[in-house]
């Protein structure tokens, strides 16, 4: 069985390997992630996942692995940022709050789909304008959900998380290997 992963995120490429599992091939899916009007974030998050995984085509004896995730404050989506100045607002309306990340992971083979998501509130420190001009300086912002990483830069700025450390860093170690076994990929194929 080939595994697919439908992500050209480097971070899930080293979640994956933390429990041995080694994608043969990345295949980066091209999906319109705009939200719907009105869509809250957990939605949002398990569609795009689940359509991230269904826009993959695959051949005989291929399974595919996609992934979303989305920072939340409150009802609102906070996106990947499009440039500093929106980054700088995102991390602004974190400062000194709790934020969701949702991280939402699904897995198809053939037409059968499973998915699962995970929810971890995450607490930002009240951020200083030295603090976020230096972050900001840094770059580590962009192509991040919410303007940051939790394994970056950023994670100094973040003092608690109740949930999974692995899906704020975009892919539920747990989880994800229960799915890959539910789907047949052999996850711990190590000798007996």
């Amino acid at each position: 069985m080939r595994l697919i992963l439908g992500s050209g995120s480097p971070r899930r490429r080293d979640l994956l390997a933390q429990i041995g599992v080694v994608a043969d091939e990345i295949r980066p899916p091209e999906i319109d992630e705009t939200p719907h009007r009105g869509e809250l974030p957990r939605p949002y998050c398990i569609r795009m996942a689940t359509e991230k995984a269904q826009a993959i085509p695959l051949n005989e004896g291929e399974i595919v692995l996609s992934a979303d995730t989305t920072v939340a404050l409150g009802r609102r989506i906070l996106g990947k940022p499009d440039d500093r100045d929106e980054a700088a607002r995102f991390l602004r309306a974190m400062s000194g709050r709790r934020h969701s990340v949702i991280t939402a992971v699904a897995v198809r083979t053939g037409d059968r789909l499973w998915q699962r998501d995970v929810v971890t509130a995450v607490k930002m420190k009240r951020l200083s304008d030295e603090e976020l001009n230096g972050y900001l300086a840094t770059g580590d912002w962009q192509g991040k959900a919410g303007s940051y990483g939790i394994q970056g830069p950023a994670g100094a700025f973040i003092p608690w998380i109740q949930g999974s450390f692995t899906a704020v860093v975009g892919l539920p170690i747990t989880e994800t290997a229960n799915l890959l076994q539910a789907a047949g990929y052999p996850i711990w194929k190590g000798s007996s």
